[in-house]
């Protein structure tokens, strides 16, 4: 079935497939001897469906005095291919299957038992299943391979995208496992994740690169060739963009990363760690070594005095505490005090002679103190009691709810990433159909341009989270560079909208991108009530982004901004806009030919 290839042939600098032929690895261009290198030096251009790995807003601030989490490895480098089409024609020890918990034929990666024949099927029903994030290994009967290792990717749902996320860690570590069990050395691996299994593109590319390559940390002389598969061309440019943020081919590539990385790259085996579910078990006390003691030092007895006075510290030989302070600490010979400041976060000390005794008496991982995060969570919850209290009187004046502490990057980034992913898999058409957002041409500048229509936003018959998630569908090409927002606010008084608590948690989920890249918001035809919520915005939801707003009473000014043909206009607003404005000029619409006058 299969026959040796003199050469491979390539698609957009990437080895592509050919089922009638056999390819070896010295036909496959090495990560580390790619060509194209224009993921990351086009910096300004991102391509992104998904977020990128995060962009942080302090991006110069984070590339100085920063280490890289994934540094430039030659060694490691050296192993990386990237391969477009399907494993099984490679020539390599072992390619990998995803598939289901019963290892069936049907739910197997596409061609490969077609490939292999009749064999490969009946070893598997006699596998016993396999669970899912963990991997089987069989022969490869007619593949060019040695064996097939068999994994089962999990099902992907926002609820659950950590033990999602962490489970498909485990089954590309699995797979490597078994590689090293079996005495081989090379593997093929295909996208584990699957669209029947709705498991985003993008975030599980982080998860297959990332695991990856911290396995390849600690086993690279095991290993020395793991070639990433893909099938269709959008994962392939997944893989082009993501793989230089982990292995990064030169120190340009690794100090660019820095800022593209994401805030959360997992732990030392790539899997994503919650400080909420760690078990906390205080280490033993070391053992010590009781040495003779050094003469005390005699200090005045006014400074004595002073001391006991102030922090109530009883003095023993090797033993002091502070009953008003609620703190035991070990000590050596002489006087040690310790004690809580205000915050209760912060431990302060006093040595007053020789202590060089200190580690040995000393527990480190009592004196390191640090909150557990239970304690974090409370006072979390703590400091949204106290933000949604500090803003009850922007809720009398009718502004909605602004309670609730800001979030933090990371935080931005999930939330953006779960409604994202669950927009992406429903039907949005009739929020479509009410043409409230879509999108316009360019602006003067160049910039895309998303339009807003208010009169179209009809609150009583519109189901405000299925909006939210078409926003965030719809904004999402946009917002990954600069962008325009038009807000066409002509007739839109007469409908109830939104309140500004509605508005801050939209500005949430779209994330710091959005505030990031956003050029200007042109409003049309504002109405002073409209003014006045702006004015709101700019003092209780984000001074920076709603300061971008520029008032445009006429629609010959908006032109300046945004050329006519550029957009597509309702008619009630050319009619809104004779009966605001009237007085003298000439407009002339480029679509209709029509002519206005106004005298």
């Amino acid at each position: 079935m299969y026959q040796a290839v003199a050469a491979a042939t390539t698609m957009g600098g990437v080895p592509t497939d050919n089922v009638d032929f056999v390819v070896t690895l010295d036909q496959i261009p090495r990560w580390i001897d790619a060509e194209s290198r224009s993921s990351l030096e086009c910096e300004n251009e991102d391509h992104s469906y998904f977020p990128d790995p995060l962009k942080s807003p302090e991006k110069e601030s984070s590339r100085n005095g920063m280490i890289s989490r994934f540094p430039v490895d030659h060694e490691i480098n050296s192993t990386i291919y990237l391969w477009r089409g399907q494993p099984w024609n490679l020539e390599v020890d072992a390619v990998v299957n995803s598939t289901n918990e019963n290892l069936e034929e049907a739910h197997s990666s596409q061609g490969l038992h077609a490939a292999a024949g009749p064999g490969l099927a009946e070893e598997c029903a006699t596998l016993g299943g396999c669970r899912t994030g963990m991997a089987k290994v069989t022969k490869a009967y007619d593949l060019p391979a040695r064996r097939v290792i068999h994994t089962v990717g999990p099902k992907y749902a926002v609820k659950y995208h950590t033990a999602a996320e962490n489970a498909l860690s485990h089954c590309y570590r699995s797979c490597l496992e078994l590689l090293i069990e079996n005495g081989l050395r090379s593997i093929a691996m295909d996208c584990i994740y699957t669209e029947a299994k709705n498991y985003p593109r993008e975030p599980a590319a982080h998860v297959a690169i990332r695991t990856v390559r911290r396995f390849l940390e600690k086993q690279k002389d095991e290993i020395i060739a793991v070639v990433f598969c893909t099938g269709t061309s959008s994962d392939t440019e997944i893989y082009k963009r993501l793989l230089p943020l982990y292995f990064p081919r030169d120190k340009h590539e690794e100090k660019v990363a820095i800022a593209k990385l994401p805030a959360d790259v997992g732990d030392e085996n790539g899997e994503t760690i919650i400080d909420e579910r760690k078990i906390r078990i205080k280490p033993l006390p070391k053992k010590t070594i009781h040495k003779p003691l050094e003469a005390p030092v005699e200090l005045p007895i006014s400074d004595v005095g002073l001391m006991q006075r102030l922090f109530g510290c009883y003095m023993y030989s090797g033993l002091v505490m502070a009953p008003s302070m609620g703190v035991l600490s070990l000590g050596v010979s002489g006087v040690f005090c310790s004690s809580w400041l205000s915050s209760g976060s912060t431990v302060v000390l006093w040595v007053f002679w020789n202590s060089s005794y200190l580690d040995t008496y000393l527990d480190p991982a009592f004196m390191s103190l640090i909150k557990d995060p239970d304690q974090r969570r409370q006072e979390q919850w703590e400091k949204t009691a106290q933000a949604q209290g500090g803003w009850n009187c922007a809720k009398m004046l009718g502004f909605g709810d602004l309670g609730g502490p800001p979030l933090s990057a990371a935080e931005e980034y999930s939330l953006h990433s779960r409604y994202l992913s669950k927009a992406t898999s429903l039907n949005l058409s009739e929020i479509a159909e009410m043409k409230i957002v879509y999108r316009g041409g360019v602006d003067s500048e160049g910039h895309p341009v998303m339009v807003i229509v208010g009169a179209h936003f009809l609150l009583r018959c519109l189901d405000l989270e299925r909006f939210v998630l078409y926003v965030v569908k719809e904004f999402e090409p946009l917002i990954q560079k600069r962008y325009t927002i038009l807000y066409l606010h002509s007739a839109a008084s007469l409908q109830t909208q939104p309140d500004l608590g509605w508005m801050r948690r939209l500005q949430q989920i779209l994330g710091r991108k959005h505030q990031r890249n956003l050029h200007a918001i042109y409003v049309l035809h504002p109405t002073f009530h409209l003014k006045a919520a702006i004015f709101a915005l700019q003092m209780f939801v984000d001074n920076v982004v709603w300061k971008k707003v520029v008032y445009v009473d006429r629609l010959l000014q908006l032109f300046r901004y945004v050329p006519r043909e550029q957009l597509v206009i309702p008619d009630f607003v050319f009619q809104h806009d004779l009966e605001v404005n009237g007085g003298k000029g000439r407009m002339v619409d480029p679509q209709t030919k029509y002519v206005y006058h106004r005298q």
